[in-house]
């Protein structure tokens, strides 16, 4: 990939930069600026440059307006929100543009040729700028006309946040630190299955947590009650692997009390919430003998109060000298929150892209840019 440094003449010069601001948004305000923040050294440089920096992002489903996103973006960079793709407004809006200037465009997917890929959709808007910059890591494992079309149809670069996340991800394939340790949590059994294969090989442990944990421990022949559980087929050819470190004991929900219990006390009508004490003192104890983690997804039904063991682990590792990768969407949005993000050597941005990319070393957008 080349990198947006590479980038010559670039002074007056318009940039389409594909970021992800696809972030939680309540109430008319966004909840979580992580990505919004991630991606500011690229939109900065391209500025010091002299460029003239149109940002498209997608938002949701679509039918969804980014004005919320443009109000938290300018807490950060003053920027001009159009409402509007490939419109009149868009269009004379680019034309008056300033060097140095900031514009952002309407949600990408308000228009069908994005998610459709569209080849006429990606060639109207590669007439809207000079040069295109992905700098959205987390949405490049997606098919979409603006990933992997719109790179064909002009000079195309990778921002600094791409970037960082190719490199720092690469880690675990490219002669990793030993002892490694992976920790993967949500749930979709169906879609971790080649994830946990590959790293049963690659790391010297796999600790499993999150609604994944109750697939194994159904597996195991234990009741799991009323818990989250997916198509585990497959199972039973890794399940007794020596690697795998499972859940000792769980913290269920039990008429509205949660209790601490050991996975052979679960009753039917309860649910599994989170791992339990002993079961995270396991896991710490193999954290500090590791030389890298690698972290995807929560350890407990997080947004219902299973985030207990999730967070005391990522202090437990945030203490510590090895080298720590942290991923996945839904615990991003716990360091984020808890305002750890310098606690770890990388977070990614990413959610359904860590996974896959971890998974096959590349993604649809990065293979776009070469």
């Amino acid at each position: 990939m080349k990198s947006i440094k590479e980038i010559k003449n670039i002074k007056g010069k318009i940039v389409l930069v594909r970021v992800d601001f696809n972030v939680p948004i309540k109430d008319g305000k966004v909840e979580d600026d992580f990505r919004i923040k991630k991606a500011l050294p690229t939109i900065k440089f391209l500025q010091k440059m002299g460029a003239k920096i149109v940002l498209i992002t997608h938002l949701g489903k679509g039918g969804e307006s980014l004005l919320p996103v443009s109000v938290a973006l300018n807490n950060f960079i003053k920027t001009k929100f159009i409402p509007d793709i490939l419109g009149k407004d868009a269009c004379d809006a680019i034309f008056n543009m300033k060097n140095k200037e900031v514009i952002l465009l309407e949600n990408l997917r308000n228009n069908m040729g994005e998610q459709s890929k569209d080849k006429n959709f990606a060639k109207n808007l590669s007439k809207l700028g000079d040069f295109y910059v992905n700098e959205a890591f987390s949405v490049s494992h997606r098919e979409d006309a603006s990933i992997v079309l719109l790179p064909k149809l002009m000079p195309a670069y990778a921002g600094f946040q791409l970037t960082e996340e190719v490199k720092n991800l690469s880690l675990v394939f490219k002669k990793p630190k030993k002892p490694f340790l992976f920790i993967l949590g949500g749930a979709k059994f169906s879609t971790k299955m080649p994830l946990i294969q590959k790293y049963l090989k690659l790391a010297d442990n796999v600790v499993i947590g999150g609604a994944l944990a109750n697939d194994f421990i159904k597996a195991k022949g234990y009741e799991v009650g009323q818990s989250l559980t997916s198509d585990s087929k497959g199972i039973e050819k890794i399940l007794k692997n020596k690697k795998l470190i499972l859940p000792i004991d769980v913290v269920v929900v039990s008429s509205r009390k949660l209790i601490n219990k050991k996975i052979s006390e679960i009753k039917k009508d309860e649910m599994i919430l989170d791992l339990g004490v002993e079961s995270v003192k396991n896991i710490e104890s193999h954290i500090e003998k590791s030389k890298l983690i690698l972290w995807n997804g929560p350890l407990g039904k997080y947004e219902n109060g299973g985030d207990v063991a999730t967070k005391n682990i990522l202090k437990f590792i945030g203490k510590l000298k090895a080298t720590s990768i942290i991923g996945g969407g839904d615990i991003v949005a716990v360091v984020s929150e808890s305002k750890m993000e310098n606690k770890f050597t990388f977070v990614s941005t990413g959610g359904g892209a860590t996974l896959d990319f971890l998974a096959n070393g590349t993604l649809p957008g990065i293979k776009a840019l070469r």
